[in-house]
């Protein structure tokens, strides 16, 4: 069973403000220095290792893909990364990555560029949750007490346990995703995520995979810090298991 991951990076990175060293020419988050190297090879590094993953596929803005291909060289990945042109939206750029997968793909999951702390047993479990039912999705339920408003005034307390904040990956039989991004560019819908797509078909229900607070998308400088600690306690943790 082929699996794809599409990384869409071709965001501006407009919250995240001109924090990016001078050495990347550029202040998009998903280039952003941790360690060393910029957050998105963290990423790729995550998926490489992942066994039930076969290829993966970077939307990036046109004039970043050439440096973005000499960071991947240098880590000599044993699957291939290939680059394609993003668009001004995430929609777009998944959409464009979409086109270049070949057909025997059975599986694509799409993942936030800039969520460099999925861990191995989440990616298994979501595959494996799509591969049985066509749609999974990685979430976690939210620990403070959700209020609907209208304005400033308080409709309705929703109950937590029928919530989930959605993470990625999302993951989706290919020709079932391939047919949701059609619908939505022949309605003008754009989702804020590929499950949003998924649903409007109405021909699968999207599973949820729990997921961890530590799969954070890093948006904003302060995430920063929470980044540099998660990635010293992945090394402790790699550390004492070795």
């Amino acid at each position: 069973m082929k699996v794809a991951v599409i990384l869409p990076a071709a965001g501006l990175g407009t919250r995240m403000g001109r924090t990016q060293p001078e050495k990347t020419g550029t202040s998009r988050k998903q280039f952003m220095l941790l360690d060393g190297s910029p957050i998105l090879i963290h990423t790729l590094r995550k998926f490489a290792a992942c066994a039930a993953v076969h290829e993966m596929v970077v939307a990036l803005r046109a004039e970043d893909i050439d440096w973005a291909g000499r960071m991947v060289e240098q880590e000599r990945f044993s699957k291939p990364v290939r680059f394609v042109e993003g668009g001004d939206s995430r929609q777009q750029s998944v959409e464009n990555a979409l086109a270049v997968l070949a057909a025997d793909t059975a599986l694509v999951a799409v993942h936030d560029a800039v969520r460099p702390f999925v861990d191995a047993a989440t990616i298994e479990k979501v595959i494996a949750e799509a591969a049985a039912t066509g749609a999974a999705i990685v979430g976690v339920v939210p620990v403070d007490t959700v209020k609907q408003v209208h304005r400033n005034k308080i409709r309705a307390t929703i109950p937590r346990d029928r919530l989930a904040l959605a993470q990625t990956p999302q993951v989706f039989r290919f020709d079932l995703l391939r047919e949701a991004f059609e619908r939505a560019r022949a309605d003008n819908f754009t989702g804020t995520d590929e499950s949003s797509l998924v649903e409007r078909l109405e021909k699968v229900e999207v599973s949820v995979v729990a997921g961890s607070d530590r799969n954070i998308k890093i948006t904003k400088p302060n995430d920063m810090d929470l980044a540099h600690l998660y990635l010293s306690r992945e090394r402790e943790q790699k550390a004492e298991r070795a």
